[in-house]
């Protein structure tokens, strides 16, 4: 079908309404996090704390983040929304680039706000534009890199723009590498769909060498201070990698487990909700009869943007579902097929139901009513086993206990420190203890990570410590109660927010440490 030209007049209602939904899908984010109303995830918290130790690399992921954190706390201070604030910027940001791609490369604007719609009634995006992790630069650089990709393939595009294009997916992949690992897999996808062009005669000339000497450009400038890094420190970000994907390690003994699959499939149906789900395989499926057929197909797509589609999705999204079998799989590790994934489910949603209007608003309703039970999850009376925010409630109110017993329990508060025995527990310490102190992370019966790498309170020899447990235990373990003189019975602390039971705690008041602290290194 041929899409029919669009007036200035309605380009720029278009803009407006694209405008809106950014600002108000901000907006929404903005209050639940100036509002306290979920305290730092895990990885958040290390992340913070990493901004106190500056390097070139990381145990598990790549500078950026940090980077990022680092610029926004310098605004808005150490707070959970300085923390937070470059994952609102970056909602904002990847939101314009899927506007600004669909509505102008692809001069469908309407088929841009129906992908704005689907992806901010998607839990998915919803929790990515809230919480400050990898994820979020990640699928800014790549949908960005999707886009510089489809103009520089384009055969009416001006050499001028797609020598533009080409050097934009320099900087955008090496940045997308700084920021998360996957980012190296865009390289490969993208020669694979110029390879795909060739062969369907749809390719400008001499474009292949001119993107391979793009993207592996900017995958080497993001890779070398990773590397250097890892070369430094024993390559410990890469085993760890490998031991998370089930190619080295415990992980790698067994090929084939299928206890692994229900979880992950069942946290992908979640990410984006049943019905988006639905709607992006039934896209999925019709785009890649379109890339192999060459008619225009059911979705309305020229061949080459069915071509782009199907590729940028099913590879990453299908190995992942595939791999699940062999190892556990983190739900965000497919986030990178989501950019083309919520185009697939907005088109199938317009172009599948458009004839049931009525159809059509019962899921759209559902849509709105799940973003708006997401954004008030943490304030609704959801049962503590149901509710998916409770686990971040309370940080506060033990960061206040914990300084509380510093000052009130020890002869001398100036010589105390204060450890756990879990990387999310010791980062999460770090940044509500008031005055945001040093903490150590004790290694027993784990795998290492970034606090391993750093020196422990080996040099506290005589000092008194707080040792601060997850949930209600009867004793430390003997690795603890070898390294001090005495040890309290334990406080068992039940957190609260805003008067409502939360997270709970033991808490030992350590007493005369002797300088041992266990490491126990090869564990990734």
């Amino acid at each position: 079908m041929k899409q029919q030209p669009i007036s200035q007049g309605d380009v720029i209602r278009y803009d407006l309404v694209a405008l809106a939904i950014i600002v108000v899908s901000i907006a929404v984010r903005l209050v639940v996090v100036a509002t306290g109303q979920i305290g730092l995830v895990q990885d958040e918290a290390q992340y913070w704390d990493w901004t106190r130790t500056p390097q070139w690399s990381y145990y598990s992921k790549g500078p950026l983040i940090a980077w990022i954190i680092t610029a926004f706390t310098s605004i808005f201070g150490d707070t959970e929304l300085g923390v937070r604030a470059g994952a609102l910027f970056g909602s904002g940001v990847l939101q314009s680039v899927i506007y600004i791609w669909l509505s102008r490369l692809w001069k469908r604007p309407g088929l841009a706000l129906a992908t704005l719609f689907v992806a901010n009634t998607a839990p998915m995006f919803l929790a990515s534009g809230v919480l400050m992790t990898t994820d979020n630069p990640l699928l800014i650089c790549w949908t960005a890199s999707m886009f510089c990709l489809d103009a520089a393939t384009r055969a009416e595009v001006s050499p001028g723009r797609r020598k533009l294009a080409l050097a934009a997916l320099v900087p955008l992949v090496a940045v997308g590498v700084l920021a998360k690992y996957m980012m190296l897999v865009f390289p490969v996808l993208a020669v694979v769909y110029v390879l795909w062009l060739r062969r369907a005669e749809d390719a400008p000339q001499g474009v292949l060498p001119h993107l391979v000497a793009a993207v592996a450009a900017g995958a080497a400038l993001g890779f070398l201070p990773i590397l250097i890094w890892n070369m430094q420190n024993d390559f410990v970000g890469f085993k760890h990698v490998g031991v998370l994907a089930g190619v080295a390690g415990k992980t790698a003994e067994s090929l084939i487990r299928f206890d692994r699959f229900p979880d992950y499939f069942g946290s992908q149906v979640g990410l984006m909700t049943p019905w988006w789900f639905v709607f992006m395989l039934l896209g999925g499926l019709a785009a890649t009869r379109q890339m192999f057929r060459g008619d225009q197909g059911a979705l309305g797509l020229s061949r080459r943007q069915s071509g782009l589609l199907a590729l940028f999705f099913w590879p990453v999204w299908g190995f992942f579902i595939l791999w699940s079998f062999h190892t556990k799989i983190q739900p965000n590790w497919s986030a990178v097929s989501y950019p083309a994934g919520f185009l697939l489910a907005a088109i199938a949603f317009v172009r599948y139901w458009q004839a049931d209007g009525r159809l059509r608003k019962v899921w759209a309703g559902l849509a709105v009513l799940v973003f708006m039970l997401v954004a008030s999850a943490p304030v609704l009376p959801i049962p503590d086993h149901l509710n998916p925010t409770h686990r971040l409630k309370g940080w506060d109110d033990l960061g206040e206990r914990v300084e509380s017993l510093r000052l009130s329990a020890f002869d001398d508060p100036g010589r105390v420190f204060i450890f756990s025995e879990h990387y999310d527990m010791t980062a999460a310490l770090a940044f509500y203890v008031p005055g945001q102190p040093r903490t150590y992370n004790v290694w027993i019966s784990r795998r290492m990570n970034q606090y391993d790498l750093w020196p422990g309170p080996e040099n506290k020899v005589g000092w008194d410590a707080i040792y601060v447990r997850k949930e209600f235990k009867d004793g430390p373990q003997a690795e603890v109660q070898r390294m001090f003189r005495e040890i309290s019975p334990p406080i068992h602390y039940q957190t609260t927010f805003r008067g409502v039971p939360a997270r709970r705690f033991t808490i030992f008041l350590c007493r005369g440490y002797n300088g041992e602290w266990p490491r126990q290194y090869g564990q990734y």
